[in-house]
């Protein structure tokens, strides 16, 4: 029986966990943590491969701005300091036109106050910014103000509360004080501080640094709250050029084409001893400011015809620097060479002699000496070969050395490969191959044609032979400094080999230090110091054509060397004769008397003992001439040297002389290398 008024509730039996509730739960769980790991994948691999465009789309929704600060390209230097290129600061014009629009009483004055300041803006560009670009926090209004003009605007500035949104961003221009000086040493840049030529160029990586980086986040209140990153400034370059010297032998080459005139001409000046250059010019020179400015060298009408092709490759010609980029024969230029080879390899001796009869018969080819017309120079010893430039003698010499021998020295000096100078378009010449290499190819090299070489290998070798037997590799890079001005490297010397002995190295430098003396080369003497040179007269290709490359080659002083000076004019114009050494002998001497002092190389001679015979016009002997203002020879009413009576040119047909040599030993005179007109002695 229930007992009255008592509630009861029925209690439900807990339900178990039952193995299969277990499994389905597990179940779950891995399919989530599965789903998760893929998701953690897939955002691994958006980061990994879209990462950077996802974060520069929620930067840029977040009003994210940046802005590159420029580095400084290093200065370029000439060896005493003097600065020859440099990077000016500069500023840029930025308007941030959003911030210029955000009121009313901002855009009015800030467009007068940038129409103010900056004049040859127009109204219509700053109003087609604010109406086409009403969001751009980043406009350029104006590239490469000064520094004053910057200081203008900012004092509108502070007048005017109401001028927003302008603000300034440092850059660089690069400047050439001397503007045309060592144009085609320096080179140039362009857009970008890319190096163009020179030392612009080969070095640009150096003179070049990093940028630096602007950044942060507009506010609530339209302020820019930035983050700086500054930029690393360019190393500088201390180059091995001596401005004033390089400023001499440019004047040099000004007046020589002022007055005659030629086709091309070049010079190189360098310390034997460590392969610096301290002077490398040519004919062409411009405006480094203005690189692509053609007008100094062409006619308005001449500009407007030309193509763009044409204005590019006039531009190539006017930039490229023709000491290491053009090729020619150097003709006698190369008999120490011939000599050198033989000596080392003692198939002569120093007291050889040698009977020159006017030229030499090879495989079927007669190949005059300038000395043809008189029969010959007779019997020459090894030091009067050089003296009077004895083509037969040479090519007795070659005959001995044989072709391998002989193209095997070519290589060993240097010819047919790059020096290594530290300039970009560098040219190795060519020199004949060992196959098919014959009799008449071993005698026209012998003195110096049928190959081709450039300046700087020919000054290069050269340098070896007088100095010693040591090749330094040439370069025109002394030294490097950061931007503080402290040195981070040097380039002392290169010793690259050792080319012949001493002992031959003393016999060349009493030979050419007689050659100048007594020989070819008298033009090139200057009072008080012993110099030392070969001449060279090339007649160019095609043969008989009358053009001729003619070039000295010295160093000073000859029982020391300290300075080697290389001369090549290239076709002179309006002369009375263009087979004529004494044209390129008369300038290096007369470039080495301005330089000499400069260099502080000082005379060790007293000025009367050098004094010169000179012939008139009969070809009598008429005394000995004291030097006067440099200058070594009597010249005659026309200009003309009447000691040195140029080059002659002879071909089998003809023979001609300006005055025939009478056979002294008094005098010789450098002649133009006569050759064969063969198919065989073409290089």
């Amino acid at each position: 029986m229930k007992k009255q008024g008592v509630n009861t509730r029925k209690v439900k039996p807990l339900k178990k966990f039952t193995h299969r509730m277990s499994a389905r739960l597990m179940f779950i769980f891995t399919i989530i943590l599965v789903l998760m790991g893929v998701l953690i994948v897939r955002i691994a691999e958006l980061n990994h491969t879209d990462g950077v465009r996802y974060e520069k789309k929620v930067l840029s929704q977040q009003t994210y701005t940046s802005t590159a600060i420029p580095f400084q390209r290093g200065s370029i230097l000439d060896r005493n300091g003097t600065v020859l290129a440099y990077s000016e600061k500069v500023y840029n014009v930025i308007l941030d036109v959003y911030y210029a629009l955000s009121d009313d009483k901002y855009s009015g004055p800030t467009k007068k106050a940038l129409l103010d300041s900056f004049k040859d803006l127009k109204e219509s560009d700053i109003e087609n910014l604010y109406t086409k670009k009403p969001n751009s926090r980043y406009s350029i209004i104006k590239k490469g103000i000064s520094y004053d003009a910057m200081e203008k605007f900012k004092e509108l500035e502070k007048k005017d509360e109401n001028i927003q949104g302008v603000w300034f961003e440092e850059d660089y221009n690069r400047k050439y004080p001397y503007k045309t000086l060592a144009s085609n040493v320096l080179g140039f840049t362009t857009s970008g501080n890319v190096g163009n030529w020179g030392i612009e160029q080969y070095y640009s990586d150096t003179l070049n640094g990093t940028n630096g980086i602007e950044f942060g986040y507009i506010d609530s209140d339209l302020k820019l709250e930035r983050t700086v990153k500054p930029s690393i400034n360019g190393n500088s370059i201390v180059s091995t050029i001596d401005a004033n010297v390089q400023k001499i032998v440019e004047n040099h080459i000004k007046s020589f084409n002022e007055e005659a005139g030629s086709k091309n001409m070049g010079v190189v000046v360098m310390n034997p001893n460590n392969g610096e250059i301290l002077a490398m010019a040519s004919n062409d020179t411009y405006d480094l400011n203005k690189p692509t400015d053609l007008t100094p060298f062409y006619t308005k009408d001449e500009i407007s015809k030309m193509s763009d092709k044409e204005k590019t490759d006039a531009l190539s010609k006017i930039w490229r620097n023709y000491t290491i980029s053009d090729t020619y024969e150097p003709g006698s230029t190369f008999k120490p060479f011939t000599i050198a080879a033989a000596l080392e390899e003692n198939i002569i001796k120093q007291n050889d002699t040698y009977y020159c009869d006017g030229g030499e018969e090879v495989a079927g080819s007669y190949i005059k000496c300038s000395s043809y017309s008189i029969g010959g120079h007779g019997e020459v010893n090894l030091t009067q070969a050089l003296m009077k430039s004895c083509n037969d003698a040479l090519m007795q010499i070659g005959a001995k050395e044989g072709g391998n021998l002989f193209l095997g020295y070519q290589k060993f000096f240097g010819f047919g490969a790059k020096t290594g100078v530290d300039l970009p378009g560098e040219a190795i010449g060519i020199l004949k191959e060992k196959s098919g290499y014959g009799k008449v190819d071993l005698a026209t090299n012998s003195f110096g044609q049928n190959f081709t070489t450039t300046m700087i290998q020919l000054a290069s070798g050269f340098s070896s032979l007088v100095n010693g037997g040591y090749y330094y590799e040439p370069h025109i890079m002394k030294e490097v400094l950061n931007a503080s001005g402290s040195m981070v490297s040097s380039f002392d010397k290169k010793l690259v080999k050792l080319s012949v002995s001493s002992e031959t190295s003393k016999f060349l430098d009493n030979a050419l230090y007689m050659t100048v003396q007594e020989g070819t080369a008298k033009g090139a003497q200057v009072p008080g110091y012993k110099v030392g040179g070969k001449t060279g007269t090339a007649e160019k290709i095609p043969r008989g054509a009358g053009t001729y490359l003619v070039s000295f080659i010295g160093c000073v002083p000859t029982d020391n060397p300290q300075v080697v000076i290389y001369v090549v004019i290239d076709e002179p114009q309006n002369v009375v004769k263009q087979a004529d050494s004494s044209l390129a002998t008369k300038t290096a001497g007369a470039i080495l008397t301005e330089i000499l002092p400069l260099l502080e190389i000082y005379p060790t001679e007293n000025s009367s003992d050098n004094t010169v015979t000179t012939e008139n016009s009969t070809g009598q002997t008429t005394g000995k001439q004291s030097t006067v203002e440099g200058k070594t020879n009597e010249e005659n009413s026309s200009g003309q040297n009447t000691e040195e009576n140029g080059d002659t040119a002879n071909t089998d047909k003809q023979v001609t002389n300006g005055n025939d040599q009478t056979g002294q030993d008094s005098t010789y005179e450098e002649t133009v290398d006569v050759l064969p007109n063969t198919e065989e002695t073409s290089p």
